[in-house]
């Protein structure tokens, strides 16, 4: 029987060691029967070859994890919110994890600093990002690989 396919969503591929990072996903992966496809942003030089490339892995994966952890702000990284969308769009299942998923607001509040109202249907992330979602883990990325083999 051929391996499922993971695509690994989210902001990893910005760190300074982002191929460590990739490395060690794809390992646990492999650790729990599966294969890890870790988009090497970095390794390409146009954002339409980084664009296309992503793409094409989504396509090829089985299903989706994605650190939906807040990135640069109160909420995820934006890159990560597309490919989610994305794979929800073309059905292929999707399973977040998070470090804190107390609801958006606990962590935020009923208004954000500009004094917009913060939805309130006790998600720990947008309505949209949530209902793409199979489930929303607390815990790592090997939380969530962990808890997908058991299924």
């Amino acid at each position: 029987m051929e391996k499922k396919k993971i695509y690994i969503a989210g902001p990893e591929v910005f760190a300074p060691n982002a191929r460590a990072i990739g490395s060690k996903c794809e390992a646990i992966c492999e650790k729990y029967g599966f294969v890890g496809l870790f988009p090497l942003d970095n390794m390409l030089t146009s954002s339409m070859d980084i664009y296309r490339a992503n793409c094409a892995l989504i396509k090829e994966c089985d299903l989706v994890v994605a650190n939906l952890d807040c990135f640069r702000g109160q909420c995820m990284d934006d890159g990560t919110a597309w490919e989610v969308g994305y794979a929800s769009a073309i059905g292929k299942p999707i399973y977040g994890y998070m470090a804190d998923t107390r609801s958006l607001l606990t962590k935020i509040g009923a208004k954000d600093k500009k004094g917009n109202l913060v939805e309130d249907f006790g998600h720990p992330v947008n309505l949209m990002i949530y209902e793409s979602c199979v489930v929303i883990l607390q815990g790592d990325f090997e939380n969530c690989v962990r808890a997908i083999s058991k299924q």
